[in-house]
């Protein structure tokens, strides 16, 4: 779908055709930059359905003044039969508004679209790889993980729908220390699966029941033979046997949020491959690595990890950091930095651009991180955009009172508890309610609240009532037509409106990297249909299906399902399904 097929982008191209024509008339100098150059929606409605900017940021170059080139703009514009007056504003703003004929097209073209309404292609193909999620394998998915992981995928599905290539990544932290508490945990859970009295967990390991299973599974596969051995003879076993099974539990814990990744990446295989070393070799024949050491905090006592001694030190600070970082430890493993590092060069041999999803607990790496990749795209000689989106905590209430969780105790509430409770999509679109860098509070009585301070459920009611109506017609022998939506009125084109702002809303948001604008979008735009609805319970000549007046009712049932369509496409983007009745 090429972008001229949304109204905004089309008279975007008209306002670019009348300053090719200026230059034409030396007007304005040529091959002027009109990078500047933005049309949008008015902030205030009353002003017009369009402005732009064009003879504030031209005038310069023009060689005159805002007003004087605004007047040159306008000339123009006055001459276009789609635009119905074009008006100059303050210091040189131009204000248009439409002809209604456009809105009506518009409303044809959602039809024609249909599931391709909002779809684009400014992103050219480029490979994005977008790594979320990345939990320890070392118990089920909790509430802790759900926002990263819904914000991660909505944003990956945001970005296919403008045109990029997507990978979606998991990265499988199964190298650390925690790994190994892990097969200590299913070892002993595996001893009691053989009848073994194990007595209260032992601090230091996990005594979530969620490993019971796992401990059964053991004892099936592997019967009595590692009972009783010494933990050399079965550690590396059992850690690998956990971690795949922990990997199988949280994509299943995923998949009831739809969410299904398209590469799982180890860490222990990364490090088998020695990748961190072939990444330190690298780095040290771009003198981007060298042997020294940190000096210790100034002003205060030296922290306890802190040692006086030779380190590899990445230059980190030739990219903004604030001190060079050690890659590996005293005792020669790698540090998360230097894994982090090896990794994050494995993912860009295959793509053209980063984005990390991390918790806002992981604020105090993303500097070093983005240094590391700001040093692959000097080394290879081509830039690696890399962003990394910082996700904040969600405190879970139920009934206003905070439920505690930790994964250590066993006590959380998991993502499948979450979904089996208010279900997968209540779950999605409350995760995409707030910005993500925003701390929100997730009330399982609140989130199914039937109100319109609950965006999820004004969000699908609207859906929903655009369906009933529509079968409401379909039973009085009234179907949606195109052929009367000249009869439409101003308060319905004020929907239209509204519906027309979501392609340039979808590829602003993925513009920015931000899912949750579609979410915002998608309540604004639902307001707007129950606004329209609730006029007819004042005037019963605007309801969406006049008895005595079939025409204008089938103008208004295509007009209905032409905004329950762009519902659909935006909660689709979301991974959200649109109820047909509430």
């Amino acid at each position: 779908m090429s972008e001229s097929q949304t109204l905004y982008a089309a008279f975007a191209a008209r306002i670019d055709a009348v300053l090719a024509a200026l230059e034409m008339e030396g007007d304005l100098p040529p091959e002027t930059s009109r990078a500047n150059v933005s049309v949008e929606p008015p902030r205030d409605p009353s002003h017009g359905d369009l402005a732009t900017n064009a003879a504030m940021v031209l005038a310069k170059a023009a060689k005159t003044n805002p007003r004087a080139l605004a007047e040159k703009i306008v000339a123009h514009l006055d001459r276009d039969p789609l635009i119905e007056s074009a008006e100059i504003a303050g210091p040189g703003f131009i204000n248009l508004r439409l002809a209604r004929q456009n809105w009506i097209e518009e409303l044809s073209a959602i039809a024609a679209l249909g599931d391709d309404y909002g779809k684009s292609s400014f992103g050219e193909g480029k490979r994005v790889n977008i790594e979320y999620v990345s939990a320890n394998p070392t118990g089920p998915m909790h509430m802790g993980h759900c926002r990263g992981a819904v914000v991660g995928d909505a944003l990956a599905s945001l970005l296919e729908s403008a045109g990029h290539e997507v990978t979606r990544e998991y990265y499988v932290n199964d190298a650390g220390g925690q790994v190994d508490t892990l097969a200590r945990s299913a070892h002993l859970r595996y001893r009691e699966a053989l009848g073994e009295d194990i007595g209260e967990i032992p601090e230091g390991l996990y005594p979530g029941a969620y490993l019971v299973p796992v401990g059964q599974a053991a004892a099936e596969e592997f019967g009595d033979r590692f009972q009783n051995e010494p933990e050399a003879e079965w550690l590396a076993i059992f850690r690998a046997f956990a971690v795949e099974r922990m990997m199988d539990l949280i994509k299943s814990d995923l998949a009831l949020l739809s969410i299904n990744h398209d590469v799982f990446a180890s860490e222990a295989a990364l490090q088998a491959a020695q990748k961190p070393e072939a990444a330190e070799a690298w780095l040290r024949e771009h003198d981007l690595v060298y042997d020294g050491v940190l000096e210790a905090p100034k002003g205060k006592a030296p922290p306890e990890d802190w040692e006086p001694v030779e380190l590899p030190l990445f230059r980190s600070t030739r990219f903004g950091d604030d001190q060079d970082r050690p890659i590996k430890k005293s005792d020669g493993k790698w540090t998360y930095f230097g894994a982090d590092l090896a990794y994050h060069m494995q993912k860009a041999e295959d793509a053209d651009a980063l984005i990390d999803i991390w918790g806002a607990d992981h604020a105090g790496t993303v500097k070093r991180i983005k240094a590391a990749v700001a040093a692959l795209s000097e080394g290879e000689g081509k830039p690696i955009p890399f962003d990394v989106k910082l996700v904040q905590m969600v405190q879970l209430l139920r009934g206003g009172e905070p439920v505690k969780m930790s994964k250590r105790s066993g006590n959380f509430v998991t993502i499948a508890d979450m979904v089996e409770e208010v279900g997968k999509d209540v779950v999605r679109f409350s995760m995409l309610t707030r910005k993500p860098e925003a701390q929100m509070d997730f009330d399982f009585a609140k989130v199914v609240e039937q109100s319109k301070d609950n965006p999820v459920f004004y969000v699908q009611y609207a859906h929903a009532r655009i369906s009933s109506i529509l079968r409401k017609g379909a039973e009085e022998g009234i179907t949606p037509s195109a052929d009367g939506l000249d009869l439409l009125g101003e308060h319905d084109l004020a929907v239209i409106k509204q519906a027309a702002q979501f392609p340039r809303e979808v590829e602003a948001a993925a513009r920015a990297r931000e899912p949750h604008r579609i979410a915002f979008y998608l309540y604004d735009l639902a307001a707007a249909f129950h606004a329209l609805w609730n006029m007819g319970n004042d005037d019963p000549g605007k309801r969406f299906i006049v008895g005595h007046d079939p025409a204008i009712s089938s103008a208004r049932l295509f007009l209905a399902s032409q905004i329950g369509q762009v519902i659909r496409n935006g909660l689709a983007l979301l991974g959200v399904e649109a109820v047909e009745e509430l």
